[in-house]
């Protein structure tokens, strides 16, 4: 599979996977976190959710910049590393639940994830420049977008048992406190505490009590504060374990370090290096494929990205968390996404690999403009999907409702579905455009471009809450038709700038 590619590329995507162990972490954790720590509605995690997202990202431009001035990407990947650890500690330090000041214990965690977003910011977009570093030498070059799939694939690795070690952290230590697991538990207790639960939900909130204690709960204040204590407590245990993945990373990352290009120092014949100089008119030409690629891109991270918030959101209050005998978190789905990026990159890969050889593989273009109908597909899905759910108010305790019985949820073949759709869309768009970035820019630009790229991520991610707010105020189909009409547009924009952005590639 690695055959041909650089000898840096997968010691690279080994040092990657420790970063998205932590990223899948909170993408399956975060705002179900903030709910349960702070009662927190969606609207309100949503906004923190999208904002931690959009600074791992805005910051990943602030990240290229610096090593592109200082001309050391290694060090700064490795300051980032360091970061990102600190910045799970911080998280992983239980606190009591229910908090004694909101305002307070709130700051701290927002503290613990701009670090843990500056730190990113420094490490992945120049991990990126890097191992499009590894593709300017010639030899090289005709395999940049199988070995950025590559790349892509491997750092998934980690993501894929993120989710599960969450939950089973968190679930090992209920298990501990004589309590099991139940997703809809943390809003009744805040609702029982707050006093907005209603008679006929606080009827099903004794049942539910009763079943995760195991016995008869007599003082529901009690088992409301013992609950959301060891439920919260143990989601803080699960931050501590992406600190370990995060230290692995940082090894692989110092003991493969010569592996890596180096800017700094002159390369070998046949290879690109940032002494070339470019025209202005070419340079100015290649900027403005980059920005163009960028404005597009926005909308499908606006949209893909609801995987963390919106939908995980529908895992838990709308899909049935039971398999057969198994049941099981609604967390769980996050591991969807990467396990189906390791299973499918050899199969694209493969794909475009058969039609290069035929010439008839696709520009990285066509292949971006691709991946937005096929993201657009996988809402159409959600949409038929979610047709006859009830609106979200009335089904949520803080505001009177109750959580909906088993019989009235959907299958979870359907988020199983919609996520593969999904990840297929992301094959096509999310190397591919990374490839695109590093081919295009010029090369003294090559941090602060790949940070360009993922600071269009930002804005994307910065757009997240609103998915939130359609997902309690309108119809649960209405608010996947959003992401269908943002990622239909989107293609057709990809298409009708396709000519000049294959032009400007060349």
């Amino acid at each position: 599979m690695f055959k041909g590619q650089p000898k840096g590329l997968l010691a690279a995507a080994f040092a990657n996977m420790g970063e998205r162990f932590g990223f899948y972490t909170m993408m399956a954790i975060l705002v179900l976190f903030l709910q349960a720590k702070f009662g927190l509605d969606g609207q309100n995690a949503g906004i923190i959710y999208g904002a931690f997202y959009f600074s791992i990202y805005i910051l990943a431009l602030i990240g290229g910049i610096i090593a592109d001035r200082i001309q050391n990407y290694k060090g700064t990947i490795l300051t980032g590393l360091i970061l990102m650890a600190l910045g799970y500690v911080i998280l992983a330090f239980p606190t009591p639940t229910p908090v004694s000041s909101i305002p307070l214990y709130l700051s701290i965690t927002v503290v613990g994830l701009f670090v843990i977003a500056f730190g990113n910011g420094l490490f992945k977009g120049n991990l990126q420049a890097l191992v499009g570093q590894m593709y300017d030498n010639k030899e090289y070059g005709k395999l940049r977008d199988s070995g950025f799939s590559l790349f892509y694939m491997f750092i998934n690795i980690g993501a894929i048992f993120a989710p599960f070690t969450a939950v089973g952290i968190r679930n090992w230590w209920l298990g501990k406190n004589q309590l099991s697991y139940d997703a809809d538990l943390p809003a009744m207790c805040h609702s029982f505490l707050n006093d907005s639960i209603s008679e006929k939900a606080q009827t099903s909130f004794q049942a539910m009590a009763d079943k995760a204690s195991g016995i008869p709960v007599s003082d529901l204040t009690t088992f409301s504060n013992n609950y959301l204590n060891v439920f919260n407590t143990g989601f803080h245990y699960a931050f501590g374990i992406a600190i370990i993945a995060m230290i692995i990373s940082l090894l692989v990352f110092v003991k493969n370090k010569k592996n890596f290009p180096n800017p700094r120092k002159t390369t070998k014949v046949g290879e690109i290096t940032d002494e070339i100089k470019m025209e202005a008119n070419e340079i100015k030409q290649r900027m403005y494929a980059l920005l163009a690629v960028f404005g597009i891109v926005i909308f499908f991270w606006f949209s893909f990205h609801q995987n963390g918030l919106s939908l995980t959101f529908f895992a838990r209050d709308y899909t049935l968390l039971k398999f057969g005998s198994w049941s099981f978190s609604a967390e769980i789905f996050q591991s969807m996404n990467p396990f189906f990026v390791v299973f499918l990159t050899p199969i694209v890969v493969g794909l475009f690999g058969w039609l290069r050889g035929r010439n008839m593989e696709p520009s990285t273009p066509k292949k971006i403009a691709i991946g937005m109908g096929i993201a657009s597909l996988g809402f159409v899905v959600m949409v038929l999907g979610s047709f006859g759910l009830p609106l979200f108010e009335t089904i949520n305790p803080q505001s009177g409702g109750m959580p909906l019985d088993e019989a009235s949820r959907v299958t979870p073949f359907l988020l199983l579905g919609t996520y593969f759709i999904l990840t297929v869309a992301e094959l096509f768009i999310s190397p591919m455009g990374i490839s695109f970035v590093s081919k295009v820019a010029p090369p003294q630009y090559q941090g602060m471009m790949q940070g360009g790229w993922l600071g269009a991520t930002a804005l994307g991610n910065g757009l997240l809450f609103i998915g939130a707010v359609l997902y309690e105020q309108i119809p649960i189909w209405m608010t996947w038709g959003i992401f269908v009409i943002a990622t239909a547009i989107s293609m057709f924009t990809m298409l009708f700038m396709i000519k000049w952005l294959e032009r400007v590639a060349k």
